[in-house]
């Protein structure tokens, strides 16, 4: 069952928040890497493609939260799900943001084709195909009806303007008590004063999501193999 409900855009931090909300006990974080390190999980998902809903103790089963897409999409049905949970909105200055995104878009996975990929990274490919019409259902929701992640980001004027919408939709659907609006630059004290956590005595987690999508895409290609942020190597 979730206790922490991830709101926010990829590219706000959500590899850095994995990593934090693990580390004070609200693991295992569901997040899009879990995915790529485990393709069949896709099949979960695909119901949303038709517009049914989800199973939501099915298609989270064994996680405590969620950051990023596919699951931060759908945040107003988990929080209705899991009336308990907390939700966290990831923010981050939106210009900022905007250039990580196109990152994600044009260095990602859809530089690949199945031929060119030893046999396992063939094998997620192919599942990340299978999601790709979902993927482009929220990017929809989220950017405009033009949006598919087979193209670039819309404008960062344009872009920006839905960053702020989403941002002051959460605020006013979600009750401030149960909301925390976080930049992952504040640290662990109003992240822990929130969850009702103690502060580690460490830094707080930042990964870099752009080095690590270079990095899996080089193992990809190269050795059949996923490289997370998490996965020690």
């Amino acid at each position: 069952m979730l206790n922490v409900i991830g709101a926010g855009f990829p590219r706000t931090g959500t590899s850095s928040m994995k990593a934090a909300l693990e580390r004070l006990g609200f693991g295992p974080c569901y997040h899009m890497f879990e995915i790529l390190a485990r393709p069949d999980r896709v099949d979960r998902w695909l119901p949303a493609i038709e517009g049914r809903e989800l199973d939501w103790n099915h298609v989270l089963e064994g996680y405590r939260s969620a950051m990023d897409w596919p699951a931060s999409h759908f945040w107003r049905e988990q929080a209705a799900a899991y009336p308990n949970a907390k939700v966290v909105l990831t923010v981050r200055d939106p210009a900022r943001w905007h250039t990580s995104m196109q990152t994600l878009i044009s260095e990602g996975p859809r530089t690949l084709a199945i031929g060119d990929l030893p046999p396992a990274a063939a094998e997620i490919m192919g599942a990340m195909r299978r999601l790709s019409p979902l993927l482009d259902l929220i990017g929809r929701a989220a950017f405009g009806p033009e949006f598919a992640m087979a193209r670039d980001m819309p404008p960062v004027e344009v872009a920006t303007e839905f960053f702020d919408l989403h941002t002051e939709t959460v605020r006013r659907t979600i009750a401030p008590e149960r909301l925390l609006v976080f930049d992952v630059r504040e640290g662990w004290e109003p992240l822990c004063a929130f969850l009702g956590a103690e502060v580690p005595d460490e830094p707080f987690p930042h990964l870099n999501d752009a080095d690590a999508i270079k990095v899996m895409m080089a193992r990809l290609t190269t050795e059949g193999v996923v490289s997370t942020p998490f996965s020690g190597g």
